[in-house]
């Protein structure tokens, strides 16, 4: 079902250029460069406590077994490409390699790899998506290890919450069939917090793997777009999902989610969430168009990345880094040379952004100096 699904089409992955040279962007922020290169569906983005950056890569799939029909409506294959690679003073290693892997044949628009977060111990922890129902991973027996929470430690990966299962049997915005796609992760005092882009919730991990809702975010009807095969004519209204796909702890404490949206992807319409544990989710901005990830800088002021400023359904590979003040008044800080942008962090005066997120093998991370 397309709007449970994060719909990147094939056109986000056409064209994919590496950013090495990039004119002096306006807007507040300097010419973004790269910092690492030849990445697999590069996305989340995070810093460990001795500085060094932690990016994760979805993969490229591999040689199956492959399905009919994937999370984006085509053929993928699984593979173990996905990785977590680690860039320090100017060299990037990838540290884990052999994670699970659904791509389309070409090895792009992967699923797999989705976040990263580092605790202050230097503790890392990463999620795996899947984008479907959890019972595919009992009907192919490779994708066991998908939709799930893993932390690394001294003998490598362990899974310590399946994300999947919990969905399946509390299926928290009850929607059928359930669906889940773990994307973000923020590791918090009392364990860690993940955004299931499928099902449309905030969950948190506790001790010994427990997982527990903290909030669901609604859809909304809206006008439905001209051409859908075997839809509705236009104009009619349809359902359209909140698609969280980013998490983030604000300084107040409280946690920042950010809405993908799914179909029909409405320009405009995607918002940030501010939820405070044992209360309904309020939205704290809006006007946004199918957002990625969110970090606050330094100066307490949230930065969003959209991955296609002009809607994913336009074919504009354009993405956006936006700054939102305490006044909730947006500024664009920076577009030209975001092709599908994927992760974001920041460090300092500078934003880290993963690049060509659906890309295989040309992805980056860019660094941007801002104003």
């Amino acid at each position: 079902m397309i709007t449970r699904r994060i719909a990147l089409t094939a056109a986000l992955a056409a064209g994919a250029v590496l950013v090495s040279a990039v004119p002096a962007a306006a807007g507040g922020a300097a010419a973004p460069f790269p910092v690492a290169v030849g990445l697999d569906n590069p996305r989340g983005l995070a810093f460990g406590p001795d500085g060094a950056l932690y990016v994760a890569e979805a993969g490229r799939g591999g040689t199956g077994p492959c399905q009919k029909e994937g999370p984006e409506g085509g053929p993928v294959c699984f593979g173990r490409s996905g990785a977590v690679t680690r860039v320090s003073h100017g060299r990037q290693k990838r540290i884990l390699r052999g994670l699970p892997s659904l791509a389309s044949p070409e090895g792009t628009e992967a699923g797999g790899v989705s976040d990263v977060a580092v605790d202050r111990r230097g503790t890392l922890w990463f999620t795996v998506g899947l984008g479907g129902n959890p019972d595919l991973r009992s009907q192919l027996k490779e994708l066991a290890g998908m939709a799930k929470l893993y932390k690394v430690g001294r003998h490598g990966p362990s899974a310590v919450a399946d994300l999947g299962a919990f969905e399946k049997r509390a299926n928290p915005d009850g929607v059928q069939p359930p669906d889940t796609n773990p994307n973000s992760v923020a590791v918090v005092r009392d364990g860690q917090v993940v955004a299931d882009a499928g099902g449309n919730s905030l969950v948190r991990v506790g001790s010994r793997g427990r997982v527990s809702t903290l909030a669901v975010f609604p859809q909304r009807m809206v006008p439905a777009p001209a051409g859908i095969p075997g839809g509705p004519p236009e104009g009619t209204p349809i359902p359209m999902q909140a698609v969280p796909t980013s998490v983030v702890q604000g300084p107040d404490g409280a946690y920042y989610v950010g809405e993908l949206t799914g179909f029909p992807f409405v320009n405009g319409k995607a918002r940030v969430w501010r939820v405070r544990p044992g209360h309904q989710p309020m939205v704290y901005a809006t006007g946004f168009t199918n957002i990625i990830d969110l970090a606050f800088g330094p100066d307490h002021q949230l930065y969003v990345l959209e991955i296609a400023k002009n809607g994913l359904l336009s074919g504009d590979q354009t993405g956006a880094l936006i700054r939102v003040d305490k006044h909730g008044k947006r500024k664009e800080v920076l577009s030209k040379g975001l092709t599908a942008p994927g992760g974001l962090a920041i460090r300092g005066k500078s934003a880290f952004i993963s690049n060509c997120s659906v890309c295989k093998g040309t992805g980056t991370v860019l660094r941007v100096t801002l104003h």
